[in-house]
């Protein structure tokens, strides 16, 4: 059982789809320390880029228990669906980053407008004027020219590639010659 477990833990997928499941983790626990401890509230495009997070996260983590079982087409197939949620993710960053540089304007939830609101009480109306909107055509933080959003697409690319590599290495990883594991 120490043996096939430990090759298991050599395979390629494995070591892809572990990788890519502790980069995923460690970006939204960045993302959350930011919005808690550093005071950046994130606007509605922000909350919604995380999604691809929420969804990987816990695929990620089912592929690989599947791998290590030797289910690898549903590994695989696991791996597969996490890359596609951050290809899409990527897709909505780069529009969130866009809308931040002014290339194209961002949601009409964005914006801040109060007027549609039109209250029914008499003190809503004052309440939702001293409240702060948080837009999403404004970035406010950036790192080398990137904002959130900016590298939120970075890191999703990145994601992309590392889970879809362990997608097409689930079904192959841990063949075995007649020579038996290496």
């Amino acid at each position: 059982m120490l043996r096939t477990r430990d090759y298991t833990l050599r395979e390629p997928a494995y070591r892809l789809g572990s990788a890519a499941l502790l980069v995923a983790a460690a970006t939204i626990l960045v993302a959350l320390g930011f919005e808690h401890l550093g005071g950046y509230k994130p606007c509605p495009l922000c909350l919604q880029q995380r999604y691809a997070y929420y969804l990987a996260i816990p695929l990620a983590f089912v592929a690989l228990v599947a791998l290590a079982s030797g289910r690898k087409v549903l590994a695989a197939s696991l791996f597969m669906l996490a890359s596609l949620a951050f290809l899409g993710n990527a897709g909505l960053g780069v529009f969130h980053a866009g809308a931040e540089w002014k290339f194209w304007p961002g949601p009409d939830t964005c914006g801040g407008a109060l007027e549609p609101l039109r209250p029914l009480v008499g003190d809503l109306k004052r309440e939702a004027a001293s409240t702060r909107v948080i837009r999403c055509d404004e970035a406010p933080w950036r790192l080398a020219g990137l904002s959130f959003a900016g590298w939120n697409v970075v890191v999703s690319l990145l994601l992309w590639i590392t889970f879809l590599q362990a997608a097409f290495a689930a079904p192959v990883s841990g063949t075995r010659s007649t020579g038996g594991p290496r």
